[in-house]
């Protein structure tokens, strides 16, 4: 799970290449691991970076708010269930995974950078 710190009361980040930490939760005891993403200052590829360290963890599912097409092929290709657009902290979230309040998503939800956006435009295209 993407987190702003590395507990299970952090709230959910939703950049997934760019969060501070993974926080590997086991879904059944809640025991968890505070992972730094040591992609998030990356210049490029953040997003396949942090999936690479998702994967060596052994996770079987990712819980964030958005994910890149670059970053969801390594982490489908990985084996690994994307769930996308969720909110709160690591374990309301988890909990409501667990309540099956939660979906996977089949495919990746870019919904623009965070801290882009604030001219008029505010992200969207004009045409």
């Amino acid at each position: 799970m993407t987190a702003l710190s590395g507990n299970l009361e952090a709230q959910i980040d939703p950049r997934f290449g760019r969060c501070p930490y993974f926080v590997i939760v086991d879904s059944e005891t809640m025991e968890f691991e505070a992972v730094p993403n040591t992609a998030s200052g990356s210049m490029s590829g953040a997003g396949i970076q942090a999936a690479q360290t998702v994967a060596s963890k052994g996770t079987g599912v990712l819980i964030t708010g958005n994910v890149g097409p670059n970053a969801f092929q390594a982490l489908s290709a990985a084996g690994i269930k994307v769930v996308t657009g969720t909110f709160g902290n690591v374990r309301e979230v988890i909990e409501k995974y667990k309540s099956g309040g939660l979906k996977e998503t089949s495919s990746p939800t870019v919904r623009g950078h965070f801290g882009m956006g604030t001219g008029r435009g505010r992200g969207r295209r004009r045409w």
